[in-house]
């Protein structure tokens, strides 16, 4: 059985990028699944039913997290550039421009 993950054959990559294609699709499922709740929750008017959707969406973002925290311990490159990104203030895109030149 295949899998949409794989663009090469499988049986010709490593397990280590067979891994990582599997996280990277783990971090897209994570996301879309945040987005998917952020609509629900904005049209739901039963507050109960919205607190849950809040409490599954904050599960959604912390299995978010755990997926790119796990690609950025294998992309040491990555890391260095999100350093100069994430959890700072100011220009983003500046910022990103400095954690571009930093791994350049």
């Amino acid at each position: 059985m295949g899998f949409d993950q794989y663009h090469e054959p499988p049986e010709e990559l490593s397990q280590k990028v067979r891994t990582f294609a599997r996280m990277i699709t783990s971090l897209i499922e994570e996301a879309e699944a945040i987005g998917w709740y952020e609509q629900r929750i904005s049209v739901e008017k039963d507050p109960q039913a919205r607190a849950i959707m809040k409490n599954a969406q904050s599960e959604e973002f912390k299995h978010f997290g755990m997926d790119l925290e796990f690609l950025l311990r294998q992309k040491k490159d990555w890391r260095a550039e999100l350093k100069e990104i994430l959890f700072t203030t100011g220009d983003i895109v500046k910022a990103g421009e400095r954690g571009e030149k930093k791994v350049d």
